[in-house]
């Protein structure tokens, strides 16, 4: 089984600004109503502990593996709950240019595994709520620095 959910916020900053705030990982927890914390630097290929907190949903820590670092363009890891194929989410933000001064900021995640099924009403619910709720607070993050 898979489900797919994806959000976009149009941010008045170059993308090179947002990604420096993406790629600050140490101070997420100053500004991030939903990833509270991030274990050292990430590195593509490596596992790093990272705790979640969802609107309405209980704190999470979690171990995903980085798929791919690309600056000014996209961060992505998976992680997943247990064993491979119960319920694993591929989690990405991509970065894209609209003009030196705006960037698409598109936040998704892929859900794969025999859970998906009976987690859809969370997966639409706290966990899209939460995206929603990490984009605004990275447009004021972003809009707000000189």
């Amino acid at each position: 089984m898979k489900e797919i959910i994806e959000t976009h916020v149009l941010i008045n900053k170059s993308a090179k600004a947002i990604w420096n705030i993406l790629s600050d990982f140490k101070s997420y927890p100053s500004w991030s109503p939903t990833i509270r914390f991030f274990e050292g630097v990430p590195v593509v290929g490596k596992r790093r502990q990272v705790s979640l907190q969802q609107p309405g949903g209980t704190a999470i820590k979690m171990n995903p593996i980085f798929l791919k670092i690309d600056l000014n363009e996209e961060l992505r890891w998976k992680g997943r709950l247990g064993l491979n194929g119960i319920f694993d989410g591929e989690h990405y933000f991509i970065l894209k240019a609209i003009s030196d001064q705006q960037t698409l900021l598109i936040q998704g995640e892929i859900f794969t595994g025999i859970l998906v099924p009976f987690l859809k009403k969370m997966i639409h619910g706290n966990t899209l709520a939460g995206f929603e709720a990490f984009n605004q607070a990275i447009k004021e993050r972003a809009e707000a620095v000189l």
